[in-house]
């Protein structure tokens, strides 16, 4: 049991914020070695140790954009850091209402094997497509709200399974005309209420049930997903200036290929 939550707790901190797509990974222990589902309670200790650790990683700029966030609500006008705090509120509509119209559908149509190695590979694709294209100028902070409003569509199309939330945004920031770094950074950014809005869905989930909570597992799940994910950001954008978005590009085709293969071979 360990094993298998010291496994998961892992590939779920790293692939959530690498554009490489988590479901897309998390299929691969239950298709290859037959391993069951953890459970609800799982899902939201992982997502936890991913939410604390972007939260620990960006916290003086959490603190920054909320008191600049809340200043502007209480009339104190707007600066660089409460336009930027209005533009991760907006880009985090989108996939709210997207979630909360279609969330059933997806989840019982389009998680798949089928669907995820195809999403893996086109925006595998179009994250290609996207950095050759890329102006490369802009920062974070000069997101327009049309910007933000796209970025957040962006992410609601990550709730097709295999896309990657991370992978989506990248792309239509660099689109828009963000270096890697601030397409990243506003990536990151942006995952903090959505992460935050999603748990506590899942969470929601566990009020009132009976089922048994392993809080052993919970616990090591946390600390796992935490030290992953942080260890990914730190890495993550160290090095995607220098590395660029090829690898990823070519990590995603390998892993769809292999996803292709074993669908192919459950015929």
């Amino acid at each position: 049991m360990e094993v298998h939550v010291i496994l998961l707790a892992l590939i779920q901190g790293v692939t959530e914020f690498l554009p490489i797509s988590s479901s897309a990974h998390l299929i691969l222990p239950s298709v290859l070695l037959g391993w069951r589902d953890q459970g609800l309670a799982f899902d939201v200790a992982v997502h936890l140790g991913s939410l604390l650790a972007v939260l620990y990683y960006f916290r003086k700029e959490v603190v920054t954009l909320t008191q600049a966030w809340s200043g502007s609500l209480c009339g104190k006008g707007h600066n660089a850091e409460s336009r930027l705090a209005w533009s991760i509120v907006l880009a985090t509509i989108p996939a709210c209402v997207v979630g909360a119209l279609f969330g059933g559908i997806i989840a019982d149509y389009l998680r798949s094997g089928w669907v995820i190695a195809s999403a893996t590979v086109v925006f595998g694709l179009l994250l290609w497509v996207a950095d050759k294209a890329a102006k490369l100028h802009k920062d974070e902070y000069q997101t327009s709200w049309r910007g933000a409003l796209l970025l957040g569509c962006a992410q609601a199309l990550a709730l097709i399974p295999g896309t990657s939330r991370s992978g989506i945004t990248l792309t239509a920031g660099l689109m828009l005309g963000m270096t890697r770094a601030a397409a990243a950074r506003f990536s990151f950014l942006m995952s903090i209420p959505i992460i935050f809005l999603a748990g506590s869905h899942q969470a929601t989930g566990l009020i009132g049930s009976s089922l048994a909570i392993p809080w052993s597992a919970i616990g090591l799940g946390v600390a796992v997903s935490f030290v992953s994910a942080l260890t990914c950001i730190h890495l993550f954008l160290a090095l995607l200036n220098r590395l660029g978005v090829m690898p990823f590009v070519l990590y995603r085709l390998g892993l769809g290929a292999v996803l292709f293969w074993i669908m192919a071979g459950q015929l």
